[in-house]
């Protein structure tokens, strides 16, 4: 049996997909890596809210799903719309990695830095902790980033730390933000292995519940919402309780709430935006 898994091309990606493929190996089971360029990998300029809404990274590898062209596409779970995709389903999510956001260049954030990211959420909370950042658009991968962090003379660039640590770049890291202080994407530091409906034996095997009961309760929080790229808003469960945020993208406001429900705390800020409007 040959087992078609789908992936973006960048080096990040391709070892992603290598891990989901360590995770799927079994005998009499062939695995072909199949790399397929997205929207987000075409167009590495714009913002993303002019590429399209959230799911830039994961759309053509979805097509391929639906298509027959792919058995599995591996996504980092983050770059997933808050809904499945019709026809198809998350049939695993492996073990998650660190969730936090890291600061590479320096160990801590000060007044008049230049700091290089293209997330709205990372922006509105780096504003919030010190209003007086330059926030500089900065999009690519991260050894992309990482170099221009330096031809730019930017002080520090924000990443998501568990792509630094599956790449050995760890080093790189001066400081990885505490929930508390700048709190995750919907689903960052987890793998999502996606399938066909119906299809899911394929991967189920490699599927870790605990990050799934996390990752599920985050992205329907963030679906109630109704967040995405082009919104500040952010959703992390920690195994004890769910925590979830919207703010103005410039961070003159943050609005945090907890607790256990992610349709009742996704209410809560969906009406908090609403009132702000």
């Amino acid at each position: 049996m040959l087992l078609r898994v789908g992936t973006r091309g960048s080096r990040l990606a391709l070892t992603q997909a290598e891990l989901a493929a360590t995770r799927l190996r079994k005998p009499r089971v062939e695995m072909a890596l199949v790399p397929i360029t997205t929207a987000g990998d075409k167009d590495r300029t714009k913002p993303f809210g002019e590429i399209g809404a959230r799911g830039v990274f994961v759309k053509e590898l979805e097509e391929a799903l639906l298509g027959g062209r792919i058995d599995v596409a591996v996504h980092s779970a983050k770059d997933m719309t808050s809904t499945d995709t019709s026809g198809l389903a998350v049939g695993a999510y492996l073990a998650r990695d660190d969730p936090r956001d890291a600061l590479c260049g320096v160990d801590a954030l000060r007044p008049g830095m230049r700091i290089g990211t293209a997330s709205v959420r990372r922006r509105a909370q780096l504003l919030a902790l010190e209003p007086e950042l330059s926030i500089e658009p900065l999009r690519g991968n991260i050894d992309t980033r990482l170099r221009k962090r330096g031809e730019r003379g930017l002080d520090a660039v924000v990443l998501a730390a568990c792509g630094l640590d599956r790449l050995g770049l760890g080093a790189e890291i001066g400081h990885r933000f505490d929930p508390a202080e700048v709190l995750p994407e919907a689903g960052q530091g987890a793998l999502a292995l996606q399938v066909r409906v119906g299809e899911e034996q394929l991967v189920a095997p490699a599927d870790d519940p605990e990050t799934r009961r996390r990752v599920e309760a985050e992205r329907m929080c963030v679906a109630v919402v109704g967040g995405g790229c082009l919104a500040p808003v952010a959703a992390h469960h920690d195994g004890h309780a769910l925590e979830a945020l919207v703010a103005d993208e410039d961070g003159r406001w943050i609005e945090r709430r907890r607790g256990d429900d992610p349709a009742v705390l996704g209410a809560e800020l969906a009406a908090l935006v609403t009132g702000r409007a």
